[in-house]
This record gives C-alpha cells, sequence and structure tokens, in this order.
C-alpha cells in the first residue's frame, strides 16, 4: 500500500505545512519509500524536498529545513508502504488457520516480515529472506529482530513449519550474529514435537550464539475448537513442569506466565524477566503488574460507594484478583471482583483476554450485581471498540445495561488507580 498519511502530530512540522489524513507521501528527495524504515532515514537531513499528493490529487514538492534529528509528525496507516511480505510456512500450529470464517479480514493476514520485526516486535521465521533484504539488514543494521525459532532441528523445523527452507535456521541466526544484529526468539512449544528432549537441544544451540540472542521466550501452543485435526495436544501440568525444569537450566530464557499457572507455581519476582523484553508474549506481564501495583498509594475512600468487575482473562486471574484484594482492603467503599471470561467461542484451552469475543464478555457479566466493568483494551481492535467478532462495546452495553471503563494500557495498572480516585 502507498504512503498514506493517517493522522499528523499537533504543532508538527507537517502540522504547519498542512500535510492532512489521506495525503500520500510520494518521496523524499526524490527517493521513493518502501517503509517506514526508509522514511526514517531520510528525515534525517536537515534539508529535504518532500513530495506529496494532496487527497484531493493535487501534487506538491515541499522544501523543509529542520534540526537533524527533529521528526516531521507524520503518522501513516501501515508501517510498510509497498506489500507486505507473505508468509510462506503452513506451521503445524498457525493460529490463523484456527480461525473461523467472517472475521475481520486482517485476522486472516499471515505476514512474515522482517521490516515489521524491526519496527513492531513480530516475530518472522526468516525462512521468506532474499539476498536483497539480507543485504538491506546487513546494510541498514536493522535490529534487533524478533524471531520465531521454536526448533533448531532443521529436519524438525521444516516439519513443524512445512516448509522445506525451515531447516536453515542456526545457518540465518549465525549470519545475523556476523552482522552484529541481535535478535530476540521465541518458541512455540508443542507437546511432543519441540519439548523435552529437543527443547533441551535447541537452547543449548542458541546459547552458542552468546550475546546476539537478547531473550529466549517459550510460550505453549494455543489450540482453538476450529482446528480440523488433532495432530496437537495443549500443554498440561506434567509437561509445564517439565519446561519449567528444562528452561531453568539456561540464563536469559523466560517462560510465559501460563507455564507457572497450569504448573501451579508462584509468578517468578521480577528479576527472572531481565528487562522484561518480551512483555507481548505474556512473558512478565503479571509480574509488571503486580509489582507496579505495588508501588501507588491507594485513596483511603471513595466519594460514593461503588462496586467494581474486573472482567479479565484466565490466564491474568491470578494477578487482577490480588489487585481486587488489595483494594477492598484498603479502599472504603469500594468493592472489587474479579471475573474471569470463559472462552466458549474460541474453546476452553484459549485463556488471553486478546481474544475475548463481546459475547463471552456478556455471559461472564451479565449477572454481576456491580457499578462499572472494567475491562483491558486489548479484547478490542486497536484505536476501536470492536470485538474480535466484529460486534462492538455499544452492543455489550446494550445487552448487559452496564457502564465500562477499559484501560488503554493492559500491562499497567496506573490507570485503573487513578480511575478508582476519581470515583
Amino acid at each position: 500500500m502507498p504512503a498514506i498519511v493517517s493522522d499528523v502530530e499537533l504543532g508538527s512540522i507537517a502540522d504547519e505545512i498542512e500535510i492532512e489524513s489521506g495525503d500520500e507521501i510520494l518521496a523524499i528527495d526524490d527517493c521513493k519509500l518502501q517503509d517506514l524504515i526508509d522514511y526514517n532515514f531520510y528525515c534525517k537531513s536537515e534539508f529535504l524536498t518532500l513530495s506529496i499528493k494532496k487527497k484531493n490529487g493535487e501534487l506538491e514538492d515541499i522544501e523543509i529545513e529542520k534540526d537533524f534529528d527533529e521528526p516531521l509528525g507524520i503518522i501513516f496507516e501501515s508501517a510498510v508502504f509497498d506489500e507486505i511480505k507473505h508468509c510462506l510456512n503452513h506451521c503445524l500450529f498457525c493460529f490463523v488457520d484456527q480461525q473461523p470464517k467472517g472475521l475481520r479480514d486482517t485476522l486472516y493476514i499471515k505476514d512474515d516480515d522482517y521490516r515489521l520485526s524491526y519496527l513492531q516486535g513480530t516475530y518472522v521465521t526468516l525462512t521468506n529472506l532474499k539476498e536483497e533484504d539480507k543485504n538491506r539488514i546487513a546494510r541498514m543494521h536493522l535490529g534487533p529482530l524478533y524471531v520465531s525459532v521454536h526448533t533448531t532441528n532443521p529436519e524438525l523445523r521444516v516439519k513443524m513449519l512445512r516448509n522445506p527452507n525451515a531447516g536453515k535456521i542456526m545457518e540465518n541466526l549465525r549470519w545475523l550474529k556476523k552482522q552484529d544484529i541481535p535478535f530476540h526468539c521465541q518458541i512455540v512449544l508443542c507437546p511432543g514435537y519441540n519439548d523435552g528432549a529437543e527443547l533441551e537441544r535447541t537452547l543449548k544451540d542458541l546459547k552458542t550464539l552468546g550475546k546476539a540472542v537478547l531473550s529466549v521466550a517459550i510460550v505453549p501452543v494455543g489450540l482453538t475448537q476450529f482446528r480440523k485435526d488433532n495432530v496437537l495436544t495443549q500443554v498440561d501440568k506434567k509437561v509445564a513442569e517439565e519446561t519449567l525444569k528444562i528452561s531453568s537450566k539456561f540464563k536469559g530464557v523466560c517462560c510465559s506466565d501460563e507455564f507457572f499457572l497450569l504448573a501451579g507455581e508462584d509468578i517468578p519476582p521480577a528479576e527472572y524477566y531481565g528487562n522484561f523484553s518480551q512483555l507481548s508474549d505474556g512473558v512478565g506481564s503479571l509480574r509488571l503488574l503486580i509489582d507496579e501495583f505495588k508501588t501507588f498509594k491507594l485513596p483511603k475512600k471513595v466519594k460514593t460507594e461503588t462496586s467494581i468487575t474486573f472482567a479479565t482473562s484466565y490466564a491474568a486471574e491470578r494477578a487482577i484478583s490480588f489487585v481486587c484484594d488489595e483494594l477492598n482492603k484498603n479502599v472504603k467503599g469500594l468493592t472489587c471482583k474479579c471475573v474471569p471470561v470463559k472462552s466458549t467461542y474460541w474453546g476452553q484451552n484459549i485463556t488471553v483476554a486478546g481474544l475475548i469475543t463481546s459475547d463471552d464478555l456478556i455471559n461472564a457479566i451479565k449477572d454481576e450485581k456491580s457499578d462499572i466493568t472494567i475491562i483491558p483494551s486489548i479484547m478490542l481492535k486497536p484505536f476501536s471498540e470492536t470485538f474480535l467478532d466484529g460486534k462492538n462495546l455499544t452492543y455489550v452495553k446494550l445487552q448487559t445495561s452496564k457502564e465500562f471503563f477499559v484501560v488503554k494500557d493492559s500491562t499497567s495498572v496506573k490507570e485503573i488507580v487513578d480511575f478508582i480516585k476519581t470515583l
């Protein structure tokens, strides 16, 4: 897609020269832009010419003088301006393939784009890298990258990703190391495939790459009721315990919170997670939330007696229950309850908030006697009030007759505390 402007920052250069939503940036200094990487690179100049196609079709060339690192303040609709690099794998555990028909079109897109990995922290398998891609990564030193490793056993990786090019993972990781480009690693654990001895082999191989490996996250495979086969099984208590034991032998390797919940173990202290570099994979989010909550000074009471329902995922239940207990003990006039939402849409094995649908939320809270229901924004499509099933928060409000407060940052409790201070 072209470089279409979504918005501009108030008071920025783009605002001053009247760039508007819907305008298209054609080039900077006659250089066409592939993606946000090019845009950021060419914007470093103190003198530049911006070629624009206005949304009314008019063409303009605008000369700009600015400080070297001063941003233009343009926000784009997409981070890539040409075609997204699509995934060429057919992974056994692919979540996209486990979705029903009729959801938002964007949910069926399979990207495997190193540029999105660099810009947004999405995971790539490195199976579709062309020589020109590698040259650009090396030339522009695009790192860190986030790599879906899963296993370093070449034959097993080919089997799991169902791509004959998948066996080159260690070759590609060694190439990144040689270019001084660091990377984070992800392992989706599939019992009977890459767990146990295979997991230990993978972690030993990654250890040979030294400081090039910034972190390793292990997450359990997610299985929905829409799978068309039964070749995979869910991570259970026994597998979770074994995985925690194996991973504990390797520094910098962290298991997602779900492993500790499945194993019936306490969430580790903050030191376990280092710099919390893989929060998007659910690695450390519960610990971060609990520890952050302890730093806030709570109000002694609320102005009006209020009852709150925290609607959350089963994965986050332990942390949110802790928050509720502390609020109930310390804030007079406030009554809080944690209500985990059961996923009847995807199946009971899905326990994360980002996959909760509107009807599952309704079923969980409709009989709760509370004044306000708090939900995390991760339940909704970014910058909207739409759930995965296409229904919106207005629909939920009509069905439940409840008032909602949406927490924008799902890994933080500051918004919750600030909100309670207003009651």
